[in-house]
């Protein structure tokens, strides 16, 4: 990851992404008691400015000082808190037992990488806190749409699980989703792996 090229990209348009929160990542955690929650490699914030609106202390974690200025701005007129961090999620430690919920989303790492922040996501979590890991399954480099081209920072849901042994934390949910992608040339599906947990 470079985090120059990050800022250039994000200064380089309004909004990266849409302002709307990732349509899983809601479905999954929208049944939840709002309570403290960390969104690493938050990007422009939308997740973590979705949780604000739904009564979530959030904290939003990104390398880009770009991005969390937006994320900012955003969080403002959507008439919203959020605390931000400007910190590489590689080597950002959370504090322990301190959330109620860490998401984890469309970030994409080597493998020895995601491995420590997963566990450092699972570290942070108060017992009885939720895990949300969500991004790009390694499958949809070659059966779906989009995403990143390299297979090195993709993963599966099995990987996840790896991932998280010895944290502590009881997997409830290890699963692919296809969730459909508007083209100009006409709907795609992507294929993203979920594993949620909790401690």
């Amino acid at each position: 990851m470079d985090r120059h090229a990050w800022n250039d990209r994000y200064a380089a348009a309004d909004l990266v992404w849409t302002a709307q929160p990732n349509r899983t990542f809601a479905a999954e955690t929208a049944s939840l008691p709002p309570g403290r929650a960390l969104d690493l490699g938050a990007g422009e914030g939308r997740n973590a400015i979705w949780l604000a609106q739904q009564g979530w202390t959030t904290t939003a974690v990104d390398f880009s000082d770009v991005a969390l200025a937006k994320s900012g701005q955003l969080a403002e007129a959507s008439d919203v808190e959020i605390d931000t961090v400007v910190a590489d999620v590689t080597t950002y430690t959370p504090p322990t037992a301190a959330y109620d919920l860490v998401a984890v989303i469309y970030l994409h790492l080597p493998a020895s990488e995601r491995t420590q922040v997963h566990r450092r996501a699972a570290a942070a979590l108060n017992p009885g806190g939720t895990l949300v890991v969500l991004g790009h399954d390694t499958t949809n480099l070659t059966d779906g749409h989009g995403g990143p081209q390299d297979a090195e920072v993709l993963f599966t849901p099995d990987d996840v699980v790896s991932d998280l042994e010895a944290t502590g934390l009881s997997v409830t949910k290890a699963e692919r989703v296809h969730r459909t992608v508007t083209t100009p040339d006409g709907d795609r599906t992507a294929i993203d792996a979920l594993v949620t947990a909790r401690r």
